[in-house]
């Protein structure tokens, strides 16, 4: 049966559909993964939206991609992705990428193991645990998958733990126009403004949500030459905030902070936030947008997909044991 590690990917359904002289009829339905409860699983299908009663199900699993990336596209993203959210502090270690902001975000505080680390893969492991250690912090690697599956492996073969994967997920710009589950405009009266840094109200809210900014938060929110900052406001009141950062060679759009105030969700302000950044980032050249969200987290994923968003690869960020 599946679990809420599948919300995202790819799966197929078989359901019942009717009994015909006793018997059950089946039907089978392939999609992503968009929503898993205990009562029902939604599916995105080619179809459209398919909302199945899990007592229906007489079946269900993950199955691969119609289309894996190629190793090249998953390294070109990843390196986006690490230009847009740039630790202050850097290291490299052949092609690896070392990356420390004061704790401040697994992404800004892990080796990016891509490329060649001009060295075993024993030894570049090794390596990462010292520069870490004189960093004054525990080391974390990001695995992006399958392209790290050869790392992930020396890893578990040092008793490395794993946080929760992460879906990398991309879209092309302009984004789908949903036709169901997501509400068009806010409410009434919400305004977004965009801007080139962020306001303490902004900052004050990423807090609450990171738990704390040190010093390093800030270069990594700043620190990148095209960024904007989307702040939506309701009769004054800061009330959602978001982030977009156009990096790798001007194609990608990269979404952050994507934060609502938890007496608002499921308004619509998610989507006014995202909307007024791809409209900025298609202004600056963007052509994608792309994302990084838990796969854990059943409501985002939704949304992103309702928006045309699909996954690309995932990531494991791993811990050093202590």
């Amino acid at each position: 049966m599946l679990r809420q590690q599948d919300v995202g990917h790819r799966i197929v359904v078989r359901r019942i559909v009717g009994i015909r002289e006793g018997r059950p009829l089946f039907s089978d339905a392939l999609g992503e993964l968009v929503e898993l409860s205990e009562t029902h699983l939604t599916l995105a299908t080619a179809q459209g939206p398919l909302r199945v009663p899990v007592a229906q199900v007489h079946r269900a699993k993950r199955v691969p991609p119609t289309r894996r990336p190629t190793a090249a596209a998953v390294v070109a993203l990843e390196r986006a992705a690490d230009e847009a959210w740039p630790a202050p502090t850097r290291g490299r270690l052949g092609d690896w990428l070392l990356r420390s902001a004061e704790g401040w975000t697994g992404r800004a505080n892990s080796a990016l193991p891509i490329g060649d680390p001009d060295r075993p893969l024993a030894a570049a492991v090794d390596a990462v645990e010292r520069w870490y250690a004189d960093q004054g912090q525990p080391a974390m690697i990001n695995t992006p998958l399958p392209l790290a599956a050869p790392v992930g492996a020396e890893l578990d073969e040092r008793g490395w733990d794993s946080r929760p994967p992460t879906l990398v997920q991309t879209a092309p710009l302009p984004l789908a126009t949903p036709t169901h589950g997501v509400p068009a405009g806010g409410p009434r009266g919400a305004v977004v403004e965009v801007t080139t840094a962020p306001s303490d109200e902004w900052l004050a809210i990423a807090a609450g949500r990171k738990g704390g900014l040190p010093d390093a938060a800030r270069h990594v929110l700043t620190a990148v030459d095209q960024v904007r900052f989307a702040h939506a406001y309701v009769d004054g009141t800061l009330v959602a905030i978001g982030r977009g950062a156009v990096t790798g060679p001007g194609r990608w759009l990269g979404l952050s902070l994507i934060e609502v105030l938890p007496t608002l969700r499921r308004q619509g302000l998610a989507r006014r936030v995202i909307d007024t950044l791809v409209a900025w980032g298609a202004s600056a050249g963007a052509t994608h947008a792309f994302l990084q969200v838990e796969q854990h987290n059943a409501a985002a994923v939704a949304l992103y997909r309702a928006l045309g968003f699909t996954t690309h690869h995932t990531y494991l960020t791993r811990v050093a044991p202590h």
